[in-house]
């Protein structure tokens, strides 16, 4: 028994020894990635749509509210409160579109990235696997310290992958 438990401790320094760890940059690696390009552009022109609905309705809302100062005092009541509601209808749907289109935009986003981050995830396992890696770990993540002696940078073997630079 204390012969196995010697061995144990002989050998087991040299298996962990053996072992390699890698590190990568993923917000480099993403930036670079083409996908990410057509997916910010993509994001651009959603958003330059949106923001010239939003202009047309503030256009709206600000032709009505200024007509309905102008002409405020030699309109009946019953007249007021309608242009009134309808200032305030207007203004609401306003508000209910920027908040839809904002959501609409992050939900966007959020599914390009998912998709991107997939995409990377997917290399960083192949290239984990042609390396022998025990581990490899996104240094952008929030890591305190890693050893880059310790840890072997696999940033451009990610990129390679991907066919990037």
């Amino acid at each position: 028994m204390k012969k196995l438990l010697v061995a144990l401790m002989m050998v087991l320094p040299l298996s962990v020894s053996a072992q390699k760890f890698g590190h990568f940059d993923s917000a480099s690696v993403i930036q670079a990635m083409p996908e990410y390009a057509a997916a910010q552009k993509e994001m651009e022109t959603k958003a330059k749509g949106f923001e010239e609905e939003l202009g047309r309705m503030q256009e709206e809302l600000k032709t009505k509210a200024d007509d309905y100062e102008k002409n405020q005092a030699s309109l009946p009541e019953d007249i007021k409160k309608r242009r009134e509601q309808e200032l305030q209808e207007i203004s609401q749907r306003l508000q209910e579109f920027y908040n839809k289109s904002q959501q609409e935009l992050n939900q966007f986003q959020a599914a390009k990235l998912q998709d991107i981050q997939q995409k990377l995830l997917n290399v960083v396992k192949e290239v984990g696997q042609a390396g022998n890696y025990v581990y490899i770990m996104d240094a952008t993540s929030g890591i305190p310290y890693i050893s880059t002696s310790l840890s072997t940078d696999v940033t451009s073997q990610i990129k390679a992958k991907l066919g990037i630079k």
